[in-house]
C-alpha cells in the first residue's frame, strides 16, 4: 500500500507528460495537414504580428454575435455567427468533422438531459445576485494565467490592470465575489495561452470538439493545458500537478481530497454559468438550423478577434 502511494506522483507525472506530448503531436499533425491542404488559411495577424458542453458552445455563438469587427483592415462587417462556411473570411479547417459532429451531439444530449435540468433547479433556489458572485469568484481565481499571458504577449498595461483587479476584488470584493474593479473601470480582455501561441504565429490547426468541454482548435487545446499548468491552484493549493519542493494546502499524498475539491468546484462553476444563461442559450438553439456549423464559425471568429486584441 505504501509503495503504491509513493509511486503515485511518478505515475501522475508520466501521465501528464504523455498528455502534453500527445497534444503537441496533434498540433504538429494538424498544422502539417493544414499546410498541405489546398485551402490555405488567411493570415490573422497585422504587420506587427498582433496577436469551454453545450454551455460553452452556445456561449461561443452568443459572444461572437455581440462583438464588433475583428479589424477594419481585415473585415468591414461585424461578425456573423450564422454565416456559411467561407462567408466570414476565415478558413474553417475541420478535417475531423465526422468525429466532431458525433461528439457535439453527445455534448448536446448531456446538456439537454443533465446539465440544463440541474441548472434550472439551481436557478430556482439560488438568487441571481449570488450566481453572479459565484461567477466573479471563479473568474478571480484564474488571475495568474491571465497575468502571465499578458506578460508573455508584451501587454504590460493589461498585466497591470489584472493585478489591480485581483487586489481590489480579493480584498474589497470578499475574495472576488463582488466585482468592484469593473466599477472602477479596471477592465481588460481575458488572455489565455492559446492566444499567446497565436500571438507568436502558431497556426490554429484543426477544429476539434472534446466530450464535456467547449470547442477548441488544436492550438487552443494545447493552450488550455498550458493554462492549467500556470494556475497555482493546481500545484500550490490542491495539487494535481506535484512539485516536490513546493508545499501545498492539501498534502501531495492526499490526491483523493484534492481531486474531489476540484471536481466539486468545476461542477459548481459549470452549473452556475449554465443557470445564468438559460434563456439566452435557449434562444440560440431555437433560432439556428445548423447549430454545429454556427458554433464552429462563431468560435473561430471569436478566437481570431481575441488574438488581434
Amino acid at each position: 500500500m505504501k509503495a503504491g502511494i509513493e509511486n503515485t506522483p511518478i505515475q501522475s507525472s508520466t501521465k501528464i507528460v504523455g498528455l502534453a506530448l500527445f497534444a503537441t503531436a496533434l498540433l504538429c499533425i494538424g498544422c502539417a495537414n493544414q499546410a498541405a491542404s489546398s485551402r490555405s488559411l488567411p493570415s490573422l495577424h497585422t504587420d506587427h504580428m498582433n496577436p469551454p458542453t453545450q454551455l460553452a458552445q452556445a456561449s461561443a455563438v452568443e459572444t461572437a454575435a455581440d462583438t464588433d469587427p475583428i479589424d477594419l483592415e481585415l473585415q468591414e462587417e461585424p461578425f456573423d455567427p450564422f454565416a456559411q462556411a467561407g462567408e466570414s473570411g476565415l478558413e474553417e479547417y475541420d478535417p475531423w468533422e465526422p468525429m466532431n459532429t458525433k461528439v457535439f451531439e453527445f455534448n448536446r444530449k448531456m446538456d439537454r438531459w443533465i446539465l440544463k435540468p440541474v441548472a434550472t433547479g439551481y436557478d430556482m433556489i439560488m438568487p441571481n445576485l449570488l450566481q453572479e458572485g459565484v461567477s466573479n469568484f471563479f473568474y478571480n481565481a484564474r488571475f495568474v494565467p491571465r497575468l502571465v499571458n499578458n506578460v508573455l504577449q508584451g501587454k504590460f498595461r493589461g498585466a497591470g490592470i489584472e493585478v489591480g483587479r485581483f487586489l481590489v476584488n480579493t480584498t474589497l470584493g470578499a475574495a472576488g465575489f463582488i466585482d468592484w474593479a469593473s466599477d472602477m473601470d479596471l477592465i481588460t480582455p481575458e488572455e489565455d495561452f492559446g492566444q499567446t501561441l497565436g500571438y507568436y504565429g502558431v497556426p490554429p490547426g484543426p477544429y476539434v470538439v472534446v466530450p464535456l468541454y467547449p470547442p477548441f482548435t488544436v492550438r487552443d487545446l494545447v493552450g488550455y493545458a498550458g493554462d492549467v499548468f500556470m494556475n497555482p491552484i493546481y500545484w500550490l493549493a490542491f495539487p494535481v500537478i506535484e512539485i516536490s519542493q513546493i508545499p501545498s494546502a492539501v498534502p501531495h499524498h492526499n490526491r483523493l481530497t484534492s481531486s474531489l475539491i476540484l471536481l466539486t468546484a468545476k461542477v459548481e462553476e459549470v452549473v452556475n454559468d449554465r443557470s445564468l444563461n438559460l434563456e439566452k442559450f435557449q434562444g440560440v438553439e431555437e433560432s439556428t438550423l445548423d447549430l454545429y456549423s454556427a458554433v464552429r464559425n462563431a468560435y473561430l471568429q471569436k478566437r481570431a478577434k481575441a488574438i488581434l486584441e
